[in-house]
């Protein structure tokens, strides 16, 4: 339980970290302190209270009124339940690993819900503290995990290609390989078939949710997070890999 509580609280705050970067990635010209997008003020500490602040708020400026998008208090919301599912799935170093996944794969999918991008610095970031993981012992062992680095970069770079031969236009960035096989080196190569299979049926069911046409562009890294962390969360869950 404590555990749980302490790496919701920092879910919270890192949260609101991610959300900033995800808001401003498309304009990196906003740097600096926060301000408000309406009036340009600059925000006192106790108006950047993750969720807390927003609600106290009711969403809005307290000088213009301007509204205070939802994506903020939303991240932070799921920046939190990851910390508190991390901590409720496992403790200790297992606990930490699993939120600072999370959290990573929050931020790679915010800022490709915002802007259709995967940085590499991101997913350089989850590869290499995936391997990290691995040398320090947490399971799978460093071979899974290698074989699941290549394999995810290596399978979803192939389809990739293969796209753009046959139909003549990019249907999957370079950056959504890269994730996957990043996802690899931290969950090993049995766990790829199902995040894959259940990155897919999220974004058909977003798909069908938000009636996209065929020309319609979907945030496939921000569907390969979310199945990659329940996928983390199960395997933990039941002490053992999948396959």
């Amino acid at each position: 339980m404590y555990w749980a509580i302490g790496l919701g609280g920092l879910g919270a705050i890192f949260g609101s970290f991610i959300a900033t970067v995800a808001v401003r990635w498309p304009a990196p010209a906003l740097t600096g302190r926060s301000r408000c997008d309406g009036c340009g003020r600059t925000l006192a500490a106790y108006e950047l209270v993750p969720i807390l602040s927003w609600l106290a708020l009711r969403g809005g400026c307290r000088t213009c009124g301007g509204r205070i998008g939802l994506l903020h208090p939303v991240i932070e919301m799921i920046a939190a339940a990851i910390g508190i599912a991390a901590g409720v799935a496992a403790s200790g170093a297992p606990a930490v690993a699993g939120a600072v996944f999370g959290w990573l794969l929050l931020l790679a999918g915010a800022i490709d819900f915002v802007a259709f991008r995967l940085p590499n610095p991101v997913t350089m970031t989850i590869a290499l503290l995936g391997l990290a993981t691995g040398l320090a012992g947490l399971e799978p062992d460093l071979t899974d995990r290698a074989i699941g680095g290549v394999a995810g970069f290596g399978v979803l770079w192939l389809i990739s290609a293969a796209y753009v031969r046959a139909r003549g236009r990019i249907g999957l960035g370079g950056g959504d390989a890269k994730l996957l096989g990043a996802i690899g080196l931290w969950l090993g190569w049995r766990a790829l078939p199902w995040v894959v299979l259940v990155a897919c049926m999220l974004g058909l069911g977003w798909a069908a949710a938000r009636r996209m046409r065929r020309d319609d562009r979907l945030p496939f890294g921000t569907v390969l997070g979310a199945a990659a962390f329940a996928l983390w969360l199960i395997t933990t869950s039941n002490a053992g890999p999948i396959g």
